[in-house]
């Protein structure tokens, strides 16, 4: 990976990203057509707000069950306590407000024939388009003895924010000093790649300054994680890893990181290898694409939604487009990021088949993910892709990644950009 200095590639990518992904120049016309987007995520949100800046005569609606989206990204911040709640919480005020409306309600299914997504509350809605950005659902029966249930009331996995993220902190604030938290991170492909690590460094931090007697245990059914050289090297400067008064200790598949099931009266988790007892237990189950895909025939057997990653068009059904997490939009990874600009991309293509316009050709793609390890030290990794006329390719020595062993004002910077980011993509996806 080539290491870049952060403003080339943020002047480089950010320009490409302007030719890209910029709204069409359209004479509009009088109800130039219906959107419906299921989910008012970054997909969705995004979506609704680049289709309306192209052609204000596009009716857009969104249905999405939530008052308020809270951002999976920096809500493991909120987990150590560096973060509120609040602060990752947004409202759909701007978005109502440029015209879009809002549908508080579930979508059931899609009738794919007669081109209708039927509510639980609202009946059914008919589109012209219909942009299906529902994140992402878990695979619970691949872990024995974990559920729904058990992770909304007892286990939660917190990959969803909201009131989940809310028990994990409370639980480790209940956690005695000397207690073991114990993570366990599932197989590719899930939201966030980093986020487990991630997550893993926010709470170590959270440990050390309140209950440092404490230790964290990351099972992983991975060989290997994003960021990896990076992290190891955080914690062991600031953890201790690799040594035996390490706070936090990492366990990849084949040496028994794979859970098979949990006892839950006994907070243990069942592994391959070993059976570990933790006080706070943190299971991030397997996924796969949200179910409003899976109800209306839009995922294949590894339970993803193929796609025509020009526009995000399904693969398997007409007038359907479907971005962020549940998309299979490889090498782009599952992240907020990325379907912020898989949103613009979908959008673009679909005003221009509105109005009988020919699409981008070559669309650009960014992603840019930060992982807070301490309030001074964060790392990067970023990629610049295209789609090079059959798939989405990286571009050949666009991308780049914090340095090793590089200076704490670096890392403070570091910081600082991450939650600059934060503010910006927030702004761009939900306005104000």
């Amino acid at each position: 990976m080539i290491n870049l200095s952060r403003r080339h590639f943020v002047q480089t990518a950010s320009g490409l990203l302007l030719l890209s992904q910029s709204p069409l120049s359209l004479s509009a016309k009088k109800n130039s057509g219906e959107i419906v987007i299921i989910g008012g995520g970054v997909g969705g949100a995004t979506a609704a707000r680049y289709i309306k800046l192209s052609d204000p005569s596009i009716k857009v609606t969104i249905i999405e069950p939530n008052a308020n989206y809270y951002t999976c990204f920096m809500s493991n911040e909120v987990i150590s306590g560096q973060r509120t709640m609040e602060s990752i919480k947004f409202s759909y005020q701007h978005l109502i407000a440029m015209g879009i409306n809002i549908i508080q309600d579930f979508a059931q299914v899609i009738d794919t024939e007669k081109k209708q997504v039927i509510t639980k509350n609202h009946g059914k809605m008919s589109y012209d388009r219909c942009i299906v950005a529902p994140g992402i659902d878990f695979r619970w029966s691949l872990i024995e003895g974990y559920n729904e249930q058990l992770a909304a009331t007892q286990f939660p996995h917190a990959w969803q924010a909201g009131q989940q993220t809310i028990r994990l902190k409370h639980q480790l604030e209940a956690m005695k000093d000397g207690g073991l938290v114990i993570i366990s991170a599932p197989k590719n492909p899930y939201r966030c790649p980093p986020g487990p690590y991630e997550r893993a460094s926010q709470i170590a931090y959270y440990l050390k300054q309140h209950k440092p007697k404490s230790k964290i245990l990351i099972l992983d059914a991975k060989e290997n994680f994003s960021k990896q050289e990076l992290f190891i090297q955080a914690w062991k400067k600031y953890y201790g890893y690799g040594t035996n008064k390490s706070l936090i200790e990492w366990v990849k598949g084949s040496e028994g990181g794979i859970v098979e099931a949990l006892h839950a009266k006994t907070r243990t988790l069942v592994g391959a290898v070993d059976d570990h007892i933790g006080d706070v237990l943190n299971i991030i189950p397997e996924q796969k694409a949200g179910k409003i895909a899976q109800l209306s025939g839009l995922v294949n057997k590894q339970g993803w939604c193929p796609i025509d990653q020009q526009t995000f068009a399904s693969s398997l059904a007409k007038d359907i487009y479907v971005i962020g997490d549940s998309s299979m939009a490889s090498p782009l990874p599952k992240s907020a990021f990325s379907a912020n600009n898989e949103a613009k991309v979908c959008a673009r293509a679909i005003v221009a088949s509105l109005h009988n316009k020919p699409i981008n050709p070559n669309p650009i793609f960014i992603n840019t993910c930060y992982s807070v390890i301490t309030p001074e030290d964060a790392v990067s990794i970023a990629m610049v892709y295209k789609y090079s006329g059959t798939k989405i390719e990286k571009i050949k020595g666009s991308g780049g990644s914090t340095a090793l062993d590089s200076t704490a004002n670096m890392r403070k910077r570091e910081v600082n950009y991450a939650h600059s980011w934060f503010n910006n993509i927030s702004h761009d996806i939900f306005g104000g």
